[in-house]
C-alpha cells in the first residue's frame, strides 16, 4: 500500500512540473510541502490544486501565444499616418467624400501625392500646352492655310449630287437626309426619267412615290415632302423653282442646307454655308466649331470663311468626308491637313491631339 502511494506521489510531481514548469516558481506552496509529507492526505491536497476551479484559473499565468496572421491579409497593409485633420475636417470629409479631404488638406498648404495644384483663374482641365503655346484654332493665318490646301486637294469640286435642273437638286437634296450620296445617285436616273417635270411629280399621291425611293429611307415622310414641294413650285412660282432663301424655306421638306445647296450650286448664289454631316464632323474636328447645332455651326463658319468661298469651301469639305476623313478610322495618314488638325478622334497624329476636337 505505501509502495503505491510513493509512485503515484512521483507520477503526479513530474505532471506538476511538465504542467507548470519545472523551476518550481509557480507551484504552489501545498505541493512543494507535500514533496516532505508523502501521505495519501498530502496527495488529495495536490489533486485539489492540480485541477483548479474557472476562478482559480482566471488568476492563473498564461504563456505567451504568438500572434496569428489575420485571414483578412489586414497585416500585410502598410500603417497609415496619423491623421491631422481637425473633428471638424473629419466630419466634412464623411459627409461630402475625399473631395472634402482635398480641399481640407489644400487649405493648409498640403496636397496629397500625385495631385497637382491648379493655379487660380485657370478653369480646370484647361489645356496647360495649348494656352502656353498661344494656339488659336480660329487664327487667319490658320483659317487661310486650310483654305490652300484644300484648293491643292479639291480644286474644281462641284455637288456630288446628280442633278441637270434646280427642280432635280431640290429633290435629290431632300433624298439624301439619313441617306448617303451613293444611294441618292443610284436612285434619281430613274426616277427623274419616269418623272422628267415638277408637274408630273405634283400629279402624283406621296403613295404612288413611295415605291421608286423606298431604297433611301423615311420614304413615307421624303415622298409626302417631295410631292408637296412640287404642288407649292407648280401653284406659287409658276413651275420655277424660287431664286431666294425666303421663298425656297416655303417649300415642304426644304431646310437651309437644302436651300443653300439649291441656291449654291445652281444658282451660284452665296446666301450661307452647306451645312450636313460631313461638314458638321470636319469642322469639329479642324477646331473650326465647337457648336453641334447645324445653324450655329453655318454662322461660325460664315465669320470666319470668307463670303466668295462659302460655297466652294462647303463642296470641299463634303468631299473631304467621302474621301478622307471618315467618321470612324479617318486616313489620317494621307491627309494632307493631318499636321495642322488636333481632332482627338485621329487614328494617326504627328501633332497634339486636343480632346475637345471631336466630331
Amino acid at each position: 500500500m505505501e509502495f503505491t502511494a510513493t509512485v503515484a506521489f512521483l507520477t503526479v510531481v513530474r505532471l506538476v512540473q511538465d504542467y507548470r514548469g519545472a523551476n518550481g516558481e509557480s507551484i504552489p506552496r501545498v505541493v512543494t510541502e507535500g514533496q516532505r509529507d508523502r501521505t495519501p492526505s498530502s496527495l488529495a491536497r495536490l489533486s485539489v490544486n492540480m485541477f483548479p476551479s474557472k476562478e482559480d484559473s482566471r488568476r492563473m499565468p498564461r504563456g505567451i501565444t504568438p500572434r496569428q496572421p489575420a485571414r483578412t491579409g489586414r497585416q500585410d497593409r502598410v500603417a497609415r499616418a496619423p491623421s491631422t485633420a481637425t473633428a471638424a475636417e473629419r466630419r466634412k470629409t464623411a459627409a461630402h467624400g475625399p473631395s472634402a479631404t482635398l480641399r481640407a488638406s489644400s487649405s493648409r498648404g498640403s496636397l496629397p501625392s500625385g495631385k497637382k495644384q491648379v493655379p487660380k483663374g485657370r478653369k480646370k482641365g484647361a489645356d496647360i500646352s495649348k494656352a502656353a503655346k498661344g494656339y488659336n484654332p480660329l487664327a487667319p493665318v490658320r483659317i487661310a492655310d486650310i483654305l490652300r490646301r484644300l484648293d491643292q486637294l479639291y480644286p474644281d469640286v462641284t455637288c456630288a449630287l446628280t442633278h441637270t435642273s434646280a427642280w432635280e437638286l431640290v429633290v435629290a437634296t431632300i433624298l439624301s437626309a439619313q441617306s448617303t450620296d451613293v444611294n441618292v445617285n443610284r436612285v434619281t436616273p430613274e426616277l427623274f426619267r419616269k418623272y422628267p417635270t415638277v408637274e408630273a411629280f405634283a400629279a402624283l399621291e406621296p403613295e404612288q412615290l413611295q415605291p421608286d425611293i423606298r431604297s433611301t429611307g423615311f420614304f413615307r415622310n421624303k415622298s409626302k415632302s417631295v410631292v408637296g414641294a412640287a404642288r407649292k413650285v407648280v401653284a406659287d412660282f409658276g413651275g420655277q423653282v424660287p431664286l431666294n432663301m425666303a421663298d425656297l424655306l416655303t417649300l415642304p421638306g426644304v431646310a437651309r442646307k437644302t436651300a443653300n445647296v439649291v441656291l449654291g450650286s445652281w444658282f451660284k448664289i452665296a446666301e450661307g454655308v452647306v451645312v450636313d454631316t460631313h461638314v458638321t464632323r470636319i469642322s469639329r474636328r479642324l477646331e473650326l466649331t465647337s457648336n453641334t447645332d447645324p445653324q450655329k455651326i453655318e454662322q461660325d463658319l460664315m465669320r470666319i470663311i470668307p463670303r466668295e468661298k462659302w460655297i466652294l469651301f462647303a463642296h470641299q469639305i463634303i468631299w473631304h468626308g467621302l474621301k478622307l476623313c471618315y467618321a470612324r478610322k479617318p486616313k489620317c495618314v494621307d491627309c494632307p491637313l493631318e499636321n495642322i488638325c488636333h481632332a482627338a478622334d485621329k487614328t494617326w497624329s504627328t501633332v497634339e491631339m486636343h480632346k475637345n476636337a471631336t466630331a
